[in-house]
């Protein structure tokens, strides 16, 4: 190459830098062209079953890398990466429903994949039903011969009932239906998805879908999400939508994600603790008519999570840092509580160090009406990595401005 011009030598330089670095972090691989060492090689690599590289949207030793520790985090054994929580929700759907078909969707599911039913798969003739995840027997009821995928949430967005999911998936998989979760807030850490009744694995979901926005990337600066199957035909059916539809995620995220994963437990039980604490001490105000908190008593669903999340080793169970409490208060302030805060900050999605806070009209969300929800305003909050003296504080001072009542 001496005869060669200097942009010539730059971009084909021959320098090779020794392969035994090894550092707490691993090296990100960003690429779209993959190169082949020769066209035979070429030929034989089969991005498939992720046996070789052949072009970046299909995967790099980055993405390889987080996808197999979700699975450990998960239970799972395959996994696929998307661009955000949403896009988990949507590629399952597309990929397993065709005309005629029907998805039954619980009524307090994340707003989006309510919404994507309706607006996105009704074009293509596909029907959804809304379900009461609280009745058994409505899920039942309405299981019909179109119906071959059915959303869960435990705990339901925003309300937080906590349904019985083992009957659930037992009810929906002895009709021949698909069981799909929406695992965001167990994150692999409250409950086991793929093995619910903890006994190797008799009982579990058929996919695991998961925002990694919220508990696995931790910082508030990730969108990001997975899709987790242990069926193999199952997840190829999955994997080839995924292809079609170009979904892709960037190498700088993924490697936020990477950064993040190992410190998700430390982070989503301090989460939990800190949670707990300010749910208590909200549930002594005489404005709270309702807390909506899976691990209290009275908590619509507080019997199911028991038995889904303690154990005999672990009693006190898990329950993410996220909560929402009903206020016997006009709406006006009860926004004024909201914008008094100061540590809170107003703002969607969960899972960061901030906490936040956001006031919910549940009537427009709701299409089977309240349920177990008591009457009055709605305000969810999401506990984040402050201290929780501090955090009670904030709580108190918007208190007692919004309302004139003493926080007690």
């Amino acid at each position: 190459m001496k005869n060669h011009q200097i942009s010539t030598h730059l971009i084909h330089h021959p320098y090779q830098a020794p392969q035994d670095f090894a550092a707490p972090q691993l090296p990100v691989h960003k690429a779209s062209t993959v190169f082949f060492p020769d066209v035979a090689t070429m030929r034989s690599r089969r991005w498939l079953d992720k046996s070789g590289y052949t072009y970046g949207l299909h995967g790099t030793p980055t993405s390889f890398t987080l996808e197999e520790r979700l699975c450990t985090l998960e239970g799972g054994k395959q996994c696929l990466l998307v661009p955000s929580g949403l896009a988990a929700i949507s590629t399952v759907s597309l990929a397993l429903l065709n005309h005629g078909d029907e998805v039954l969707i619980p009524d307090n599911a994340y707003g989006p994949n309510k919404d994507f039913a309706e607006h996105e798969l009704s074009r293509y003739g596909i029907r959804h039903t809304f379900f009461n995840p609280m009745d058994i027997e409505d899920l039942r009821r309405k299981l019909g011969p179109a119906t071959k995928l059915v959303w869960l949430e435990a705990p339901g967005s925003v309300t937080m009932e906590f349904p019985d999911l083992v009957a659930q998936v037992q009810c929906v998989q002895s009709h021949g239906a698909l069981a799909a979760l929406d695992n965001t807030w167990g994150a692999g850490l409250a409950f086991l998805p793929f093995d619910l009744l903890r006994d190797g694995g008799s009982l579990g979901v058929d996919i695991s879908a998961h925002a990694l926005t919220k508990y696995p990337s931790g910082g508030g600066d990730v969108l990001m999400g997975s899709i987790t199957t242990r069926d193999p035909a199952l997840h190829m059916r999955l994997k080839l939508t995924h292809m079609r539809l170009g979904l892709g995620v960037g190498m700088n995220d993924v490697e936020l994600v990477l950064r993040s994963l190992p410190s998700t437990a430390l982070r989503y039980h301090a989460q939990d603790k800190t949670a707990r604490q300010l749910a208590a001490a909200l549930q002594r105000q005489s404005l709270v008519a309702q807390l909506l908190h899976p691990a209290f008593a009275g908590s619509p669903g507080h019997s199911h999570w028991q038995q889904l999340c303690a154990t005999q080793d672990s009693p006190a169970g898990a329950a993410a840092g996220i909560f929402s409490v009903v206020l016997d208060a006009p709406q006006s302030q009860v926004d004024d509580f909201c914008n008094r805060l100061q540590l809170f900050r107003l703002g969607y999605s969960w899972g960061g160090h901030v906490s936040l806070v956001m006031p919910y009209g549940l009537d427009e969300m709701r299409n089977l009406g309240r349920g177990q929800v008591a009457a009055g305003c709605l305000v969810r909050l999401c506990i984040g990595l402050e201290d929780g003296a501090d955090l009670e504080q904030d709580l108190a001072q918007a208190y007692t401005q919004a309302f004139a009542q003493d926080w007690r």
